[in-house]
């Protein structure tokens, strides 16, 4: 246990977030979402919701401010304007961490599949509702 930091974010996790650099991107998923194929490294968190280790790694990760879109959400399916509950949720927790939903975008399923590939890191959670999906890009901390 460490002061001050999630106790839900583990040491693979928070190694992978240390090594990020800015522009570096983390991917989110849903325990329905392909990680271990798409993902060059994957930590499982299999117990947790999407929404609960967004919050926590927001707690620690800059979000790109060079960049419109730093966090982007995959589309549903035939439906691109729907705002499934999982993507409500990743969007009040980036208003909470002071990413406004302007900031926040899409991308079809399989544009959210390729953009996770060239992910740092994909974190499976065990979130089982559909479209339990986030990126986020690595800001910088200005001294």
């Amino acid at each position: 246990m460490l002061h001050g930091i999630d106790p839900i974010l583990t040491a693979d996790l928070l190694h992978a977030l240390r090594a990020m650099g800015h522009g570096d991107t983390i991917a989110i998923v849903d325990a329905n979402f392909p990680a271990a194929t798409c993902a060059r490294r994957l930590v499982a968190m299999p117990g947790l919701e999407a929404g609960t280790v967004f919050r926590a790694v927001l707690s620690v990760l800059p979000i790109d401010d060079f960049i419109p879109l730093p966090l982007l959400t995959m589309q549903v399916v035939g439906d691109a304007a729907a705002v499934p509950p999982a993507v409500a949720e990743f969007r009040q927790i980036a208003a909470g961490a002071g990413v406004g939903a302007e900031r926040m975008g899409t991308l079809d399923r399989h544009g959210f599949y390729a953009a996770a590939r060239d992910s740092f890191v994909i974190v499976q959670t065990g979130d089982r509702r559909l479209y339990a999906n986030v990126i986020a890009a690595k800001g910088v901390i200005r001294t």
